[in-house]
């Protein structure tokens, strides 16, 4: 590997290593409201910084990002450790389904309109995944309901998987565009997938 690839790799590490920590520490801030028979349910900013690493990043980088950030929270609380696994696949989606439709089906171009509609897209795959592992994994697994009991349980959880959806589709775009003004002025554009 000659010294510019090299170079090149490092610092989309380091961006990486950086978009995680923000992604964990974005989640950190949370509400708890209850949500019936599968405990409660939490609002916070954490999927807004998911679906922006996909649209810096790319779909692969991106994706990692998302999906250690989200461990991370997750190994720092007692409650979430047993489910790390399982975030690491549903918030990685996140990233890499938010990258793919940016750079696949917008091809990296920084207007509002795509950067909204890559994070409308991670967003609706996201609480899709989400409510499918609370049915399976929080209700029937862990909570041993029976089904109609599990399904109410992700009923109960629709409203916050809404919330954090549209957290992110309004603040992922517009975070998107600023830094991306930013980085192009300053010349390190070249960060970006």
């Amino acid at each position: 590997m000659n010294e510019s690839k090299q170079n090149k790799l490092v610092l989309k590490l380091c961006v990486t290593a950086l978009l995680a920590a923000l992604v964990a520490a974005s989640a950190q801030p949370y509400v708890l409201v209850p949500a019936g028979p599968l405990g409660e349910q939490r609002l916070h900013l954490g999927n807004a910084l998911c679906a922006l690493s996909g649209i810096l990043l790319g779909p692969w980088w991106g994706g990692v990002a998302s999906g250690i950030g989200s461990v991370f929270f997750d190994l720092f609380n007692p409650a979430y450790v047993a489910e790390a696994p399982i975030t690491f696949l549903t918030k990685g989606m996140y990233g890499v389904v938010s990258g793919l439709v940016f750079y696949r089906g917008f091809k990296g171009k920084y207007t509002y309109p795509a950067l909204t509609v890559a994070s409308l897209c991670a967003a609706v795959t996201y609480a899709v995944l989400y409510l499918v592992k609370n049915y399976f994994y929080n209700g029937l697994l862990i909570h041993g309901l029976e089904p109609a009991a599990a399904w109410l349980g992700v009923v109960s959880k629709v409203p916050s998987a809404v919330f954090n959806g549209v957290v992110a589709v309004v603040f992922a775009p517009i975070i998107g565009l600023a830094l991306y003004k930013a980085l192009k002025a300053a010349h390190l554009d070249r960060l970006l997938a």
